[in-house]
This record gives structure tokens, sequence and C-alpha cells, in this order.
């Protein structure tokens, strides 16, 4: 686990903010991903999660390419791949694939599977002989679970869990290491969910596979994830492994988000004291000063609007926690 793969250094993407139709001038920035420092160890799941808006899916669109940083680094085994030109991206790209939220829209309905799987060997073509593609794509159908011999279908005449191992096959035709779980299981049943995540453990134990698995429901994240980092108005409030982040948060955000997991066992139910936070989360074109969760923190003091606090081991835990009153607060009914 102490072979970094991936890491991001004050990973920066700021969306500019105009005005005018004929000449445009910048009045502000949204910013999404506001510098943004984790690291990825070979065969790890590193697990994001936070609310809506918070810049998950920013900053996976900026580890795999789809977005340029406005600063900051994004190292892969040591080289920044930030930055760099069209040719030198696309052969790093090899190396980090995506599989995206939605299976319904992320596959192309004109495309059989066959030709959406095998696509990658058309910008890769080193990777399989054009002779060899069909057998490969049946070999990817066959390691997902898949029927080999529905290679000729579409994607209509599949299932959504099939759907997204249909994904799943693709983001693995290139041999990556790494592969960037957007929210993969969101879209699915429940019973669904649970099949394609017992997937991707099966693949990232016979691969070594590294993930990194961002998603919103906190259950499906203590699950699969080895280490959790919450993300907060484009910022890491709290990083640490999963026994820490759900059963000694230091953060009141990432109290206030345990607080909100639904509770299948009645009798202790009452047992927990459920945290409401008051307010809307502000705008990432205008965040508070300071701490960014202040505006709606119980624990608010005016040095929390004076000074923003770094992420960094407090004494009250032995993990990071961007808080200036950091404090382990015990959370009932999260435990596995």
């Amino acid at each position: 686990m102490s072979d970094v793969v991936l890491e991001t250094r004050d990973l920066v993407k700021h969306f500019p903010l105009t005005q005018g139709i004929l000449f445009k001038k910048q009045i502000g920035a949204v910013r999404a991903v506001d510098g943004i420092n984790i690291q990825l160890s070979r065969g790890e799941t590193l697990g994001i999660v936070g609310e809506s808006g918070c810049g998950k899916s920013t900053l996976a669109k900026l580890l795999v390419g789809l977005e340029q940083p406005s600063s900051g680094s994004i190292l892969v085994h040591g080289t920044d791949v930030a930055g760099r030109s069209r040719a030198e991206l696309r052969r790093a790209r090899r190396n980090i694939q995506l599989v995206m939220q939605d299976p319904y829209t992320s596959l192309n309905p004109r495309m059989t599977v066959g030709d959406l799987i095998g696509e990658p060997f058309e910008i890769h073509p080193d990777v399989a002989p054009r002779g060899d593609r069909r057998r490969r794509v049946q070999e990817l159908l066959d390691l997902v679970g898949l029927n080999p011999d529905h290679i000729n279908r579409y994607p209509h005449q599949f299932s959504g869990g099939q759907r997204q191992r249909i994904g799943i096959a693709r983001a693995l035709a290139l041999r990556p290491e790494i592969i960037l779980c957007d929210e993969p299981v969101s879209a699915l049943d429940v019973s669904i969910q649970a099949q394609v995540i017992n997937l991707l453990e099966k693949l990232q134990q016979e691969l070594g596979l590294s993930y990194i698995f961002i998603a919103h429901d906190l259950s499906v994240v203590r699950h699969i994830a080895n280490r959790v980092a919450v993300m907060y108005l484009g910022k890491v409030v709290e990083i640490g492994n999963e026994d820490e982040i759900y059963e000694r948060p230091t953060h009141p955000y990432t109290q206030a988000l345990l607080s909100a997991v639904p509770l299948p066992d009645p009798t202790v139910r009452g047992l927990r004291d459920q945290i409401v936070l008051e307010g809307d989360v502000p705008s990432p074109a205008d965040p508070p000063s300071g701490c960014r969760f202040r505006t709606r923190c119980w624990k608010a003091q005016d040095v929390c609007a004076a000074e923003e606090p770094a992420l960094t081991v407090r004494d009250a835990s032995a993990h990071p926690s961007a808080c200036h009153f950091a404090e382990v607060r015990d959370v009932v009914g999260v435990k596995e």
C-alpha cells in the first residue's frame, strides 16, 4: 500500500463567469475544485464522498484528462500529466480509465457491445492486433459476467446492471492500473448495486486495480473503500481510513453526513442524535471566508471566518481534519 500510483498536489479547477455577448468580461469564477491533495496507493480503494455540487465529478474529469486544471499537479507514478500535449495525454489515459454514473446514457445506442468495448483498441491499436480484437472483447465480456456470444447485441437489449458491466469491460480494455468510478451504482436498484460492487472487488483482487470510488451513498463507500476523503465546496475537509471516518469522525460536516445515514435497525434509531444542518450550501462562485462550512456549523466562532483551517492531524484524532475545533464524536449505527 506504500506504492503511490496517483497523487494530486494543490489541484485547482475554476470555471470563469463572464458577462457580455461580443466582448465577454470575466466577473468571477466557480471554484469547483480548490486545492485538492490526495494520494492513491497500488491496490487501494479511495472513496470520495460529499453532497451534490461539492466537486467530486469535476475532480474525476480532471484526473482522466476530460478537464484541464487551472493550476496544480496530477502525478501518475511521479510524472505530472497535467498540461501535457494531446498525444502525451492520450498515452497517459491508457493507465487511468473512467466508469461513468449512468449506464443508460454513457453507451452509444447505435453501436454494438463489441464495438463499444473494442473502441479503445481503435485509439490504441498496439494493445490488441485487429485480428485478435473480437476474441479480446469476448474475454472482457466473460470477465465481467456477461455472455461472450452477445457481442453483436445493442445496449437497449441489456438491463441497467448489465449495461454498467459493459461500461466496466470498456474501462478494462486497455489494462489500466487505475479505475475512476464516478457514482457507478447510483442509477441501479439496490440488489443490482451489490452485484456491481462485488464485481468491482473481484476484479480488483484478480487484476491488482486501484480505485477512486466517488459516491454520495456513505454505506456503499464504507463497503468498498480502504480510505475515505470527505469533500465540501471544492475542498477535502477530512480524510482517513474507513474506521476513522465512520467510527471516529472529527469534522462537523462528516459528523452531520453520517448522522443522516438511514438505519435499518429500528432499535438503534432512537439512540442517534441526528444533526440537522441549517441554511443552504454556499455558492462555489462566492464561498465564505475562512472555513467554508462555518455558515452551517454549530461550532463556528470568529476564528473560523478569519482563518481557513488547514487539513492536518489534530490532537483529537490520528487522521487529518480541516476544523479549528475538531473533536471525535461517536455516530450510532454506522458500523458494519
